[in-house]
């Protein structure tokens, strides 16, 4: 039921108690009773209770779902270390097994729309064909459990087909969306070394035909030390391609043969698949997930915190290199429908994913805060032009969701709609903080800590936050942490991104608030991490491609995406001496990373300066500028004597004034 209120963290929506009965949640609050003579007096203890006792917890994720093993385990958690810690041991199972366990016969499973296809649907049977047919087509090409298959495939059925023919041969699977540019796919796909590539020759996007020919050609080129075949959906026609492509085969190829569907029995920490999550520094980090701890987790998550059902209709906007395609995959084994688009959510206007929501059925439309924000802005109200009358969940990620966004879900989509806003991280592949369909939904805030995710706000010192901002920490495992990073020598990038601030405490690089309720509100990134629209990506990337250029000495980059603001990506360029930056420059730069990286990370303003701010060991000082831009008091956040060149400080002092003076006025 919605409530009309302005308040910051007043009631919005209150679940009815029929809305609550029918939830998930709740049945498994009442298999509990019945099953384990557990009572539980509300949400908060039922979530205490899943984290002090872990092990109970997790055993019954495992029971209450019904997941399908060839051998069950021994032991839930051998100890309660992190990281290293060993889940569910001697079991075997498989991902893909756990999802096609849901085949509904003719009843669809996937509904496909793109920029180029009106509709098209796929039922589960067909589903289960493709994936069998390809399965044996890959074994014949000699790729076996353990292998790394690679996809650089849009969000599209073919992708969908290709994973869980991959998973269930037991192969490891690796996708890079094709709006990456070549020379960033192959800066993560050369650390796994594929034995397979799936590629598409290109496709469009608002309205504009992207030939990925040469880039396949490429890709081919750089990774032909281990890359033996490469498969090729035609997604354009042939005489729109730029060059030939070369010693590929056909997907339909592959398709020809009928099989019966067979799967691999892997250990509970077999891989797989190999997802990226860039640093500051070096090259973006290969994250190992392994088939138990992803299937237990999703069934977690999609089941009890997002409410799937086989009667729901689930879409994602999303492409397939960020994580929710991960997690959209992982509906199926909830038994939902799921909806996937490819092309621009605005092209050829912001109505497009709402008609979508209408035609198709959604009853679950997941999407990201600044698409909420940019349909306010473009004075969108869906309600008015279309039967949304079978949605249900909007759930927003990738960003914090502002009051106004909140607003704007009740008073121009649906009065009676469960707007859960969620955050989480490629690292697990998962939420650690998102909706509850039991508890009320508040202006500006997310509804609660997920089950058996022990999620705390920290100081710097490593105490506990209540009511205040913090660090975002986990204190007990997860079954979807990291198993390790690929060719990661003695686990040394593992341990360092994740545990180097609070010993054996994984700390995720995210500013976070929890009040006495566990209700919370993520405030962006605490470290220098850029998030565009929930797709993340280091510093590093980008300064390859800056500090290549012949004019730029070096760069600066910061994004100040953080609760309340417009999210801005500022980049800062030291230039030879007989450069100046002008329009040709800036298009230059904003060209190349374009070209190189993907159009999203284009930086939204170019600044010149005579240096960089650096530490004594010459290191940039990304976080402690990023945080004076965001208006912490300078002495707060910086100290001089510990700087290379303080005389690089009045720039950025002088633009943090004017940022923060602009903020203001929008404030009061």
């Amino acid at each position: 039921m919605f409530v009309k209120s302005k308040i910051e963290g007043a009631v919005i929506w209150n679940p009815s108690q029929s809305f609550i009965e029918k939830s998930l949640m709740h049945h498994y609050i009442n298999w509990l009773k019945e099953q384990k003579g557990l009572t539980f007096a509300d949400y908060n203890t039922l979530w205490k209770w899943s984290v002090e006792e872990l092990e109970e917890f997790w055993a019954t994720i495992w029971e209450f779902n019904g997941v399908k093993a060839t051998r069950k385990y021994d032991q839930v958690l051998e100890s309660r270390i992190m990281p290293d810690a060993k889940w569910f041991t001697s079991s075997r199972l498989n991902y893909a097994e756990n999802v096609l366990l849901n085949n509904q016969g003719d009843k669809t499973a996937i509904y496909f729309r793109s920029e180029t296809t009106k509709r098209k649907e796929i039922s589960w049977n067909e589903l289960q064909e493709k994936v069998a047919s390809l399965a044996l087509s890959l074994k014949e090409l000699g790729v076996k459990p353990g292998d790394r298959v690679a996809s650089y495939m849009p969000n599209i059925p073919e992708t969908i087909i290709a994973f869980l023919a991959a998973a269930s041969i037991g192969a490891i699977w690796s996708s890079c969306s094709p709006d990456f540019g070549a020379n960033s796919v192959v800066d993560r796909f050369k650390q796994i070394e594929p034995v397979v590539l799936f590629a598409v020759d290109g496709y469009q996007y608002n309205g504009k035909l992207f030939d990925k020919s040469a880039a396949v050609s490429q890709l081919q080129r750089d990774l032909k030390g281990s890359l033996k075949h490469t498969i090729l959906v035609n997604y354009m026609e042939k005489d729109q391609l730029e060059e030939k492509l070369d010693a590929v085969i056909p997907w339909d190829e592959l398709l020809t043969q009928k099989a019966d569907m067979a799967f691999e029995s892997v250990p509970f920490d077999h891989p797989l698949w190999i997802v990226y999550s860039s640093g500051t520094t070096g090259m973006p980090k290969p994250i190992v997930h392994g088939h138990g701890g992803m299937l237990l987790e999703h069934l977690k998550y999609l089941r009890l915190h997002k409410n799937l059902t086989p009667d729901s209709t689930v879409f994602q906007f999303t492409t397939t290199g960020w994580v929710m395609w991960n997690l959209l995959v992982g509906s199926l084994l909830a038994g939902s429908a799921i909806v996937l688009y490819d092309g621009n959510p605005s092209y050829p206007n912001m109505e497009v994913l709402w008609e979508l929501a209408e035609d198709t059925g959604i009853t679950y439309f997941g999407t990201s805060a600044p698409y909420i924000i940019n349909s306010l802005k473009a004075g969108v109200k869906p309600k008015e032009k279309y039967d949304l009358s079978k949605l249900i969940v909007i759930d927003s990620t990738g960003a914090p969701l502002t009051e106004e966004g909140y607003h704007w879900v009740y008073e121009n989509v649906n009065e009676d709609i469960w707007l859960c806003s969620s955050s989480g991280g490629t690292d697990v592949c998962s939420g650690f903080v998102g909706g509850v369909p039991i508890l009320p939904v508040r202006i500006g805030e997310i509804q609660g800590r997920q089950l058996g995710v022990h999620a705390e706000a920290f100081d710097e010192e490593g105490n506990t936050l209540v009511n205040e901002v913090g660090e975002l920490v986990i204190t007990k495992p997860m079954p979807s942490m990291p198993l390790y990073f690929w060719n990661d020598d003695g686990n040394q990038r593992y341990y360092s991104s994740y545990f180097d601030t609070y010993p054996n405490l994984w700390k995720h690089g995210d500013w976070i608030k929890f009040d006495e309720k566990g209700s919370c509100v993520i405030y962006g990134r605490s470290d220098s991490t850029i998030n565009r629209a929930g797709v993340r990506m280091g510093t590093s990337d980008i300064y390859r491609i800056v500090e290549g250029l012949d004019e730029i000495v070096e760069g600066l980059l910061i994004d100040l995406e953080v609760l309340g603001r417009t999210t801005s990506l500022y980049l800062f360029v030291v230039l030879k001496p007989d450069q100046r930056l002008d329009d040709r420059l800036e298009k230059k730069i904003k060209e190349q990373i374009r070209a190189q990286i993907s159009p999203r990370f284009m930086p939204d303003k170019i600044y010149y300066v005579e240096q960089i701010p650096k530490t004594l060991n010459g290191k940039k000082m990304e976080v402690p500028i990023r945080k004076l831009l965001l208006g912490f008091e300078l002495q707060k956040v910086i100290n001089p004597d510990s700087m290379s060149n303080p005389e690089s400080l009045p720039f950025f002092i002088s633009l943090a004034d004017e940022l923060n003076a602009k903020q203001k006025e929008k404030l009061f």
